[in-house]
């Protein structure tokens, strides 16, 4: 038995696939400095939710999923030829701000560490 399930598999290779394709081929400047952080497949291998991460304000997040979505045609284009499927799954492209959430909590439990009292066996 494999260890992965296939869609698992196939999520690995498309996230490889765009990864390789962002760093070679597309040139809008909206997504230049975008990262894929992670791509999930629904059980059917029809859809796959790409989760994208990239820095900035609200509107530089809005303007590189609009890059993607407008870009989606020439992604799907692209990566179909290493995917090895009878269909090409439709790609759906959100914002991931599990890093952001990460460094929140960061920087509670840095404060919250600066605001505990000091013990009197370090003095």
């Amino acid at each position: 038995m494999k260890p992965y399930t296939r869609a698992e598999r196939i999520s690995i290779k498309i996230q490889q696939a765009i990864t390789e394709l962002l760093t070679r081929k597309i040139s809008d400047p909206r997504i230049e400095m975008a990262t894929i952080s992670q791509v999930k497949m629904s059980a059917d291998l029809r859809l796959a939710s790409v989760y994208v991460t990239a820095f900035g304000d609200e509107e530089k997040i809005a303007d590189t999923l609009a890059g993607f979505k407008k870009s989606k045609g020439f992604i799907k284009k692209h990566i179909a030829p290493q995917l090895g499927l009878k269909y090409m799954p439709d790609l759906r492209f959100f914002y991931d701000d599990s890093f952001d959430k990460a460094a929140k909590m960061d920087a509670l439990i840095e404060t919250a560490i600066k605001d505990l009292p000091k013990d009197k066996t370090e003095e």
